[in-house]
């Protein structure tokens, strides 16, 4: 893949590519209402942060990482051209996490942190992180778990990536954000020196089906068989966040949801599987019946603004400008995905949802979280 065909495919998820909308189409008036959401985030987020450079906490870079993904991402591009004092400043902080060993984190969830500062990094553009990032890339390899460590694919856990380390459960959140930042950082040369090698796309697939509700690729006892779960995700393979079902005969079966089942349909672009692909028209199909902007499906308001996020990034890679649904309808997605969160930016620019779950209670992760999917959409209008 050239280097070149990597920072577009960049572009559709961090919102640093000019816009693709065609000459005289453009709605002028709502894009200025998301340009000036966008500025007063920005805003708000430069109010907010703290004296050594980070967000939110200094446990967790990867908040601080979201944000300067948002500065970065500004339609403009004045933070890219020329960065000011709190985005240099927030790229000190995470550097100053880089470890040793390559990872980026403070003391825990060490690859959720480190693969979220990944992207901070690549989407500065700037090559002085190129050591960083390729020292980072090589360890987060690393973390692809083998829970038996025979080198087999030998439980439905395997070829995922955990929040921790290898020797962790994989989850479909942390295997996301992992693959995420691979794709992101194929243009960089591989450490051919790395015991870690190259990630194990084939137990990728594996651990990323074994969390999908579809009878015909998944034999698990827990897939559900009800069609209102068909083709949506899970959060690991013995795990739903939205719980589970008990039929007549006692049989168990777990729920899919909205932000994990975009989750699961980014994964498998990340690894190459093709829109035509069973199992991704699956879960394409699962997320049309389920879709809303109103709430994260079977969630309610849990994880809402993640679930926007992660709509706005499988959309936008996947091209799909209008919903189609089964009785012919559709919708323009991004108009949606945008009202909504013009609706609920606070006065003083910020975003906060009352329900915590996922850390939303904290306004600067979904403050980022926001500015982030609003630049998406301002992009691609």
């Amino acid at each position: 893949m050239t280097v070149k065909k990597l920072i577009c495919g960049i572009a559709f998820v961090c919102s640093v590519s000019v816009s693709a909308a065609v000459p005289g189409t453009r709605d002028v008036s709502f894009a200025n209402e998301i340009k000036h959401a966008i500025d007063k985030g920005l805003d708000w987020l430069s109010a907010n942060q703290k004296t050594n450079g980070c967000w939110s906490t200094a446990d967790h870079p990867a908040v601080t990482a979201l944000a300067l993904e948002a500065f970065v991402g500004e339609p403009s591009g004045r933070f890219q051209r020329s960065p000011s004092a709190q985005v240099r400043k927030g790229y000190e902080f995470i550097l100053s996490n880089v470890k040793p060993d390559g990872g980026i984190y403070a003391q825990e969830l060490q690859n959720y942190n480190t693969s979220i500062c990944m992207m901070a990094l690549v989407t500065a553009k700037d090559p002085k992180y190129d050591a960083t990032l390729r020292h980072a890339r090589s360890w987060l390899m690393g973390q692809q778990v083998d829970l038996n460590e025979k080198g087999k694919i030998d439980s439905p856990f395997d070829g995922g990536v955990g929040y921790g380390d290898k020797h962790d459960h994989s989850d479909m959140n942390n295997t996301l954000t992992a693959l995420e930042a691979l794709y992101y950082t194929k243009y960089l040369d591989r450490d051919k020196s790395s015991a870690a090698g190259d990630l194990n796309w084939a137990a990728a697939i594996h651990f990323i089906q074994s969390c999908q509700n579809l009878p015909a690729y998944n034999k698990a006892a827990w897939v559900s068989e009800d069609a209102k779960d068909r083709g949506g995700f899970v959060y690991t393979p013995s795990e739903s966040k939205a719980g589970s079902t008990t039929n007549a005969s006692g049989r168990v079966a777990l729920r899919s949801y909205g932000s994990i089942s975009y989750a699961g349909l980014l994964s498998y672009v990340y690894a190459d599987l093709k829109q035509d692909d069973p199992r991704v028209a699956a879960v394409m199909s699962w997320l049309k019946d389920n879709w809303t902007v109103d709430e994260n499906p079977a969630m309610g308001q849990q994880g809402l603004y993640y679930y926007l996020h992660l709509m706005t990034k499988g959309l936008t890679i996947c091209n799909v400008d209008e919903l189609t649904f089964n009785n012919g309808k559709s919708v323009d997605w991004r108009r949606a995905v945008a009202t909504k969160l013009l609706d609920l930016q606070k006065g003083d620019g910020s975003w906060q949802n009352a329900a915590g779950r996922w850390w939303e209670k904290d306004p600067a992760l979904v403050t980022a979280y926001s500015v982030i999917t609003l630049e998406m959409i301002y992009r691609r209008m």
